[in-house]
C-alpha cells in the first residue's frame, strides 16, 4: 500500500502508463489506465504499479498472448488483453 494520496498516485500511474518506451504499449496501457485506474481498489493499484515496472518487451508479448505472463499479473494482463480485442 502507498502513502502516496490517491488522486497523486492516479496521475502518476496514467502518466507512467503513457511514457514506456515503445509506442504500441504507451498506447495499450494508457487507454487501459484511462478505463480502469478509477475504478481499482487499492491491492489493483499495487499490482498495477508493479507491472508498470516490468519491461516493455515482455509486456507486450504478455498482452499480445506470445508469452504467459507471471502468476500475478495473469487476470490483469487477460484484462488489458480483453480491451485491445476489436468490438
Amino acid at each position: 500500500m502507498s502513502d502516496e494520496p490517491r488522486d497523486h498516485r492516479l496521475k502518476r500511474l496514467r502518466m507512467r502508463s503513457m511514457r514506456r518506451g515503445i509506442k504500441e504499449m504507451d498506447l495499450i496501457l494508457v487507454a487501459y489506465a484511462d478505463q480502469r485506474l478509477g475504478q481499482m481498489e487499492e491491492a489493483e493499484l499495487d499490482l498495477y504499479d508493479r507491472l508498470l515496472h516490468e519491461n516493455d518487451q515482455d509486456l507486450y508479448l504478455w498482452v499480445t498472448g506470445r508469452d504467459l505472463p507471471p502468476e500475478p499479473y495473469r487476470p490483469m494482463i487477460a484484462e488489458i488483453s480483453r480491451a485491445l480485442a476489436p468490438r
